[in-house]
């Protein structure tokens, strides 16, 4: 599982013209689901993610997690964050979760966010989203449970 997440000041998806996910100060994160992943790499994910202090306290040090902030979530299922470009120019999804596995853990990943965060907008499963987000700093982490869980 791959979480690209992103300190945001504000960000938004927009599906068939009409806005569907939209926060103030928080992370944009784009979700990736690798077909040997499961609820307890996601549970450790989440915990991770929320986890994480990377927002400034007073002495302008990232110290602060997103609960201290009171920040909110943007989740957004993103398959290609299993690209694989080995060989020739056309990426290959194959790593990517089936959806049958992606879509049920990527629902999984957004009620486990809500335990954390109040505030958590979603995309929506294989939809052709538009995403905006203002990128605070820019910020830019990638987790991956290969390396963490």
């Amino acid at each position: 599982m791959r979480f690209v997440i992103q300190r945001v000041t504000r960000a938004s998806v927009t599906i068939d013209n009409e806005v569907t996910g939209q926060i103030g100060k928080g992370f944009l994160v784009l979700v990736g689901v690798e077909n040997s992943d499961n609820e307890q790499i996601a549970d450790k994910m989440v915990k991770k993610l929320c986890g994480l202090r990377i927002f400034e306290d007073g002495n302008g040090k990232t110290n602060l997690d997103i609960s201290a902030v009171e920040g909110s979530l943007l989740v957004v299922s993103q398959f290609t964050l299993y690209a694989d470009c080995h060989h020739g120019n056309r990426p290959s999804f194959i790593n990517a979760g089936r959806p049958e596995l992606a879509e049920p853990l990527y629902e999984h990943i957004t009620k486990e966010c809500r335990k954390y965060v109040p505030n958590v907008q979603t995309g929506r499963f294989g939809a052709d989203m538009k995403v905006e987000l203002i990128n605070d700093g820019p910020f830019t982490i990638v987790l991956d449970s290969k390396e963490i869980c």
